[in-house]
């Protein structure tokens, strides 16, 4: 296997079942077909990896979950020379983990009682109706989960995300030992970033809407911090306003961007690149790019907020949608909630390639565009594959999301992986680790009204792509690669894309 580096290169997205089956399956598939790939992010690999929230709900963080393989599978992914991700979800714990079901028998006696957050911890004089409905949430509903303990006492616990995943009261000392030895833990196994995953919901703050308030920011100096001394960079996961997203980016050593999604797909839908443009003239330098991940395609990162604007208005946002809801007959407006306060869903729960209407050009022409951006780049395994919507497996969990989340066997991967989409995508992992104009200035610029050319050039060597979002069909595009005895080879197709590696 090739070196590999953290900040250098491409890195993969996914879950370790749904693509490889288990640990030992994926360091195959790393070694083989995506030999390509710098760095993976393992999305929750612990015990369980399947629970309610697809292994975002922990019930013990420290263990890998023995059916996928043990940290020896972690540490020997990472001795590779892979540069690993592993999510710390600061939120919250399972309710079946030890700690909360300590609490539950022993009371304020367990040494874990001070480790969850009630509703008197954070509002001890009580709350009226305005200070509870003010709370920010992406889901219906309030909150708080009534829980009884053994003695027939109840307390209202937060529960941000769902019922059974009970939130830490990140301020007291057992919740910070808890994060300590998961951190400790990650650093043992050779994971070289770990993603906070929920952050901007980690602090509760009486008279706020308690999401991404001066004392989260607080928090995740704290807790970056804390990491540091593991030797692990940190990515913060927030889908926020990109003001808020700018404002953290300057405390973490990564920031998603999860602006350029929905900004790529009003330049699909309309032609108009001026609000991307916009974009890379202030997006955070420290940014891992995607297109689609495990959590859909977020809404409200390019969205108004409030008395805010974005940097696309409500109107154009619900464009997005109807547009997406077009393409995939309703597939996407299906599977996308729409919390009660709030006029458009949190996120669009698609397959990426299914609201770019299933085109291989589109695609392949999205991904380029990712991947020219500065940044890390991040590939999500079903996007990868050129997968389209799960809608079996949303009929059978009821969770949106699941759409985007699909169970490949051994012979799907290898057939998605011969389709030229998935080639020319691997073709372009290649060109952006392997071409040495990627090592050198970026820049971009508008091309008539709807056009827009991204650019690498470091002295003879230069990659640049050129797109034209207001073709009738579909957008045109050309990427040439010109290498150091001054021959250019360009690809206007995913099959000819597919064979640029070979020039490298």
């Amino acid at each position: 296997m090739t070196d590999r580096h953290a900040g250098d290169g491409v890195h993969l997205l996914t879950y370790v079942d749904r693509l490889a089956g288990d640990l030992a399956g994926l360091r195959a598939l790393i070694d083989g077909p995506l030999r390509r790939f710098a760095g993976v992010h393992l999305l929750p690999f612990f015990v369980p990896f399947d629970g309610a929230d697809a292994g975002f709900d922990p019930v013990d963080h420290l263990r890998v979950d023995p059916r996928l393989g043990e940290w020896a599978d972690v540490r020997a992914l990472a001795g590779d020379g892979l540069a690993l991700t592993a999510d710390l979800i600061v939120n919250h714990v399972s309710a079946q983990s030890a700690e909360f079901a300590d609490w539950l028998a022993h009371g304020d006696a367990s040494p874990s009682a001070d480790m969850f957050l009630t509703f008197d911890k954070v509002f001890p004089d009580g709350a009226d109706e305005a200070a509870i409905t003010a709370i920010y949430r992406p889901r219906e509903g309030l909150p708080f989960t009534p829980y009884q303990f053994a003695d027939g006492t109840r307390r209202l616990v937060w529960t941000t995300f769902m019922p059974g995943q009970i939130d830490l009261d990140v301020s007291s000392a057992p919740a910070w030992a808890y994060l300590r030895r998961v951190l400790a833990a990650f650093a043992a196994a050779g994971v070289r970033i770990v993603r906070l995953d929920a952050i901007g919901y980690a602090v509760k703050t009486a008279g706020t809407d308690s999401f991404l308030t001066e004392d989260t920011l607080a928090f995740t100096e704290r807790i970056t911090a804390m990491a540091h001394e593991f030797g692990l960079a940190v990515l913060v996961e927030v889908h926020a306003h990109y003001t808020q997203q700018q404002a953290i980016a300057e405390l973490v050593d990564y920031v998603y961007d999860f602006a350029f999604p929905p900004l790529l797909l009003h330049a699909f839908g309309t032609g108009d690149v001026a609000r991307l443009l916009h974009w890379l003239d202030i997006r955070p330098a420290n940014a891992v790019t995607v297109l689609d991940t495990h959590d859909g395609i977020g809404v409200i990162d390019a969205g108004d907020s409030g008395a805010r604007p974005g940097l696309l208005t409500s109107d154009e946002m619900a464009a997005i949608f109807d547009r997406a809801a077009e393409v995939t007959n309703g597939e996407s407006a299906r599977a996308s909630r729409r919390p009660a306060w709030t006029r458009l869903p949190h996120q669009i729960n698609s397959t990426f390639f299914a609201v770019l209407g299933g085109d291989p050009a589109n695609l392949v022409l999205a991904r380029a565009m990712q991947l020219f951006l500065p940044g890390l780049p991040q590939l999500y395994y079903v996007g990868l594959l050129g997968g389209g919507n799960d809608m079996a497996l949303f009929a059978a969990s009821g969770e949106g999301r699941d759409v985007n989340r699909h169970h490949y066997g051994p012979d799907e991967v290898s057939v998605a992986l011969a389709t030229d989409v998935a080639r020319a995508q691997l073709a372009l992992v290649a060109i952006r680790t392997g071409h040495p104009a990627f090592g050198g200035a970026f820049g971009y610029e508008a091309v008539g009204a709807s056009g827009i050319q991204l650019s690498w050039t470091n002295g003879v060597h230069r990659a640049e792509l050129r797109a034209d979002f207001g073709a009738a069909v579909r957008p045109t595009w050309q990427l040439s690669l010109t290498d150091g005895t001054g021959t250019s080879h360009s690809a206007t197709t995913p099959a000819a894309v597919s064979t640029l590696e070979t020039v490298l």
